[in-house]
């Protein structure tokens, strides 16, 4: 049996440069790998095109960390400094 990687704040600053600590410790806390980070920054950057390969949606620990993101994404200051 494979044994599973945790992530790390580093693994998260590394996949998705910096974040809120609360962000981190949410993403941490999900007690996902960073393959499943990967995915889940992969999903929310390109739904669209991942969907039209026939990649499956999201499940689980990838699903979780797409809400995560998505809603990090969501409270992020448009170009102007302005929230969308």
């Amino acid at each position: 049996m494979m044994q599973r990687t945790q992530l790390k704040r580093e693994d998260v600053i590394g996949i998705l440069g910096e974040a809120d600590d609360a962000v981190i410790l949410e993403i941490i806390d999900t007690d996902a790998t960073p393959e499943e980070l990967a995915a889940a920054r992969a999903w929310v950057a390109n739904d669209e095109p991942l969907i039209n390969l026939g990649k499956h949606l999201a499940k689980d620990r990838v699903a979780r960390l797409v809400e995560i993101l998505s809603r990090q994404e969501e409270q992020q200051p448009g170009p102007r400094g302005e929230r969308e």
